[in-house]
């Protein structure tokens, strides 16, 4: 089901996609505490470069971190979100009328419209919380890529995610001072891993704590394979370096087979 941002959310949460209660609880607060870290400038432009003309499709856009700065470059950017307050923030900021956004799962996307580049950003794509709420992710998006259109988000490699400094606490820079720490418990044997946050913000502490299913390279290649597309290119970074042994993340790009 789909229902325009401006109007109410459907009653039951969309199962794809966990509706956790921080995109409702702080989601004016989200890019001070998050966003700061982001490599945003290099994001916007390697996508940019592989949108072409457009349209262009963000799943998980939140605030409009990088839908924002996309369209503000001319380029028609729709985008399907969970979260109402998140939109409800997007649609505040200057530029935010220009986004076409939809309330809905990411397998819930606007019909009728063929897509030059979907995306998401920031860990988003492992927020699906099972193999087969990825794979439907696949499949939707595939369903709605133009020719030659690109399917593309970062992924931490379960090596970084697994290794001992992971599990340790982690101080986060953010764009008003307050004090955000991260902590991670991996779950190998289910593929799952937990970030909890603690956020002092002035007198308040703050927790936020989030759920995601990862995947390695070689399963996203095979669920890619599966909805007919294949890989194109991996990067190492959203800065388009090449992807080596000791990177961090990847960055896939998509493509029909």
């Amino acid at each position: 089901m789909s229902v325009d941002a401006a109007t109410p959310p459907p009653t039951t949460p969309a199962s794809d996609r966990r509706a956790d209660s921080y995109a409702a609880r702080f989601a004016a607060r989200y890019d001070d505490w998050f966003g700061h870290a982001a490599p945003t400038a290099d994001t916007v432009a390697l996508l940019a470069e592989l949108a072409g003309a457009g349209p262009v499709l963000e799943l998980g856009p939140g605030t409009g971190r990088v839908a924002l700065p996309l369209a503000a470059r001319g380029l028609e950017v729709h985008g399907v979100d969970g979260s109402p307050e998140m939109a409800a923030e997007l649609r505040s900021r200057p530029g935010g009328e220009r986004i076409a956004l939809t309330i809905g799962d990411f397998t819930d996307l606007p019909p009728g419209v063929r897509y030059s580049l979907v995306y998401l950003a920031g860990g988003t794509f492992f927020e699906l919380p099972t193999q087969e709420a990825q794979l439907r992710c696949f499949a939707a998006v595939a369903a709605r890529l133009a020719p030659g259109g690109s399917f593309v988000f970062d992924a931490l490699l379960p090596e970084t995610l697994c290794a001992p400094q992971s599990a340790a606490g982690q101080v986060l820079p953010t764009a008003d001072g307050s004090l955000v720490v991260r902590h991670r418990r991996v779950d190998r044997a289910e593929q799952r891993y937990e970030s909890h946050y603690l956020i002092a913000d002035g007198p308040d502490l703050n927790h936020v704590h989030v759920r995601f299913r990862y995947a390695g390279s070689g399963e996203l290649d095979l669920m890619a394979r599966l909805a007919g597309l294949r890989l194109h290119r991996r990067y190492g970074s959203w800065a388009g370096t090449p992807f080596q042994d000791g990177c961090a993340y990847h960055v896939p790009v998509y493509r029909h087979a």
